[in-house]
């Protein structure tokens, strides 16, 4: 693109390929931009509460995804507009930074956006909007400040994070046994978190599964579960008080760096070089030996001549075991990573109580389950389920879960669900609009309206009659000045989201206002799309 001038002065810009390429400028730029954001957001709008739908995606090469994950099933659709791409950065940042709330986020931003379509037939400026909206988000923020409450939890008290966990996981494939699941992920996120620094590394919590088996049989595993098996069936399934040496050296006779040939030209020769090998091998298990492993854990794969020497020296062995996992099982055992056969010792080994083969069913899986380690600071999430569609949304929800979990043992703060939280912001939103001199207060209150987009999904998917629902809560809010109520979605009777139990970090509900706000915003900056034509 270059920019030129005729006769008179007048500027003009030249596009490259200016045939090929179409152009939208002004307000219809804005309104072409909303018009796919919209189409992103109704998409997902129908996966939202906890009688959300699921969405069933085929990839290219055929592998079907069922989720009701928002990140996923935008990240899954391939969106090919730019605009709608902005809506699947915008659910990333939600799951990367909080883990929960990916639906809900670009429900908000479509609804915030659908209702700027309306100020923009009033003639109304897309930065006085955007404008109107920074400040309304100011003022949701700042009620959802007033509106939340702290949430006291110990290592002896769990209760608390585990009716908010089962909050997250009521809209997943695991609803029925969310109790269950619940204490599972939350006795993982306390056994790795530090709550003095208030911290929880997520790369400690590991979660396996394997086809088979019902979801009833998921359990936590305080240790690891490695997906190999002893490298020969001979050896004993089960070790116990067992001194581990964990390996990043091949077991196999070192190789020349150059191209080499050997010529053997008699069988003396060759039974000498046989030999020498031979020697290699019972050297290192051997050494091995000397060390005091009883079981050696290497990170690359080992011939059938080392293999049956191991065997025949009583040393069980596993082989092909993956970077990360060899990490985690010395964090776990408190073994040292050694690169060289020379460097072993006693003192690097890590100790376990427990090392067992587990079989499945009538499969030849087979997988390793490593336990009593004395750090215990890695535990393992073992899933099972019908399919491996379930089994992958299963591990989707529970990843929520612990993130969920993971929130609040960095912040303890929690607001209710139920789309309590959005009537309260919206109801604040709409008393300061009454407050602002100019243009400004339009968009506010449109932005009080956008807010009841989540409110009146949730009583949609629940087959609930949506405006009326939402005007009756909306109308107790403020009869009874209380904010805690929310759309009754199962049906329990009552629409106090405390005596629900309905919970949501105050963490996530902060982000999602913020992010579709500042992904509103930018949209509506847009007055230029310049794209290559249609072939």
């Amino acid at each position: 693109m270059s920019l030129t001038f005729d006769e008179y002065g007048r500027p003009f810009i030249i596009i490259k390929d200016s045939d090929k390429k179409s152009r939208v400028t002004g307000v219809e730029a804005v309104r072409a931009s909303i018009l796919a954001a919209k189409t992103v957001s109704r998409t997902l709008k129908s996966s939202l509460g906890p009688k959300g739908m699921d969405k069933m995606l085929q990839s290219p090469d055929g592998d079907i995804t069922i989720t009701n994950d928002g990140a996923t099933i935008l990240e899954m659709m391939e969106v090919e507009n730019q605009i709608g791409k902005l809506l699947v950065e915008l659910s990333k940042s939600q799951d990367h930074e909080i883990g929960d709330g990916t639906t809900g986020v670009v429900v908000l931003a479509g609804s915030l956006l659908e209702h700027a379509e309306n100020l923009l037939d009033m003639g109304i400026h897309p930065l006085r909007i955007a404008e109107g909206y920074e400040m309304a988000c100011k003022v949701a923020t700042d009620n959802l400040e007033k509106i939340k409450c702290d949430f006291h939890f110990s290592k002896d008290d769990l209760e608390p994070l585990i009716k908010t966990c089962m909050t997250t996981l009521s809209s997943k494939i695991v609803g029925r046994l969310k109790r269950n699941m619940a204490e599972i992920c939350v006795k993982a996120v306390m056994a790795v978190a530090d709550l003095e620094r208030r911290d929880v590394n997520l790369d400690l919590i590991k979660v396996e599964g394997k086809v088979g088996g019902t979801m009833e049989d998921t359990r936590l595993v305080e240790g690891l579960v490695i997906d190999k098996d002893f490298s020969h069936p001979q050896m004993p399934k089960v070790l116990t008080d067992v001194k581990i040496a964990i390996l990043t050296c091949p077991f196999e006779p070192p190789k020349p760096k150059t191209k080499h040939k050997v010529d053997i030209d008699t069988v003396e020769k060759f039974e000498e070089l046989r030999r020498q090998e031979q020697k290699y091998f019972t050297d290192m298990v051997q050494l091995c030996k000397d060390s005091g492993a009883g079981l050696v854990v290497c990170q690359w794969g080992f011939d059938d001549e080392a293999n049956h020497l191991l065997m025949h020296e009583g040393l069980p062995a596993v082989r092909w075991v993956g970077g990360v996992e060899i990490e985690l099982l010395a964090m776990a055992t408190g073994a040292r990573i050694v690169p060289r056969f020379s460097e072993l010792a006693a003192e690097k080994l890590g100790f376990a109580r427990s090392v067992r083969e587990v079989s499945f069913g009538t499969t030849k899986d087979k997988m390793l389950v490593v336990e009593g380690c004395p750090n215990m600071k890695a535990v393992t999430i073992f899933v099972r389920g019908g399919n491996k569609m379930v089994l992958d949304e299963i591990k989707r929800s529970l990843h929520d879960a612990i993130c969920v979990a993971r929130n609040l043992v960095r912040d303890n703060s929690i607001i209710y669900g139920g789309g309590a939280s959005e009537i309260s912001c919206s109801l604040a939103v709409e008393d300061a609009a009454n407050d602002v001199v100019g243009v400004e207060q339009y968009a506010m209150r449109a932005f009080a309206d956008a807010l009841e987009a989540v409110p009146l999904a949730l009583a949609e998917n629940s087959g609930l009659p949506p405006i009326e629902s939402l005007t009756a809560v909306r109308k107790r809010q403020v009869e009874e000045a209380n904010p805690y109520l929310g759309i009754d979605c199962n049906e329990t009777g009552t629409n106090d989201m405390r005596e629900q139990n309905v919970f949501e970090t105050y963490l996530s509900k902060r982000q999602q206002l913020f992010l579709a706000t500042q992904v509103c915003k930018m949209i509506l900056k847009i007055d230029d799309v310049i794209k290559p034509g249609e072939q």
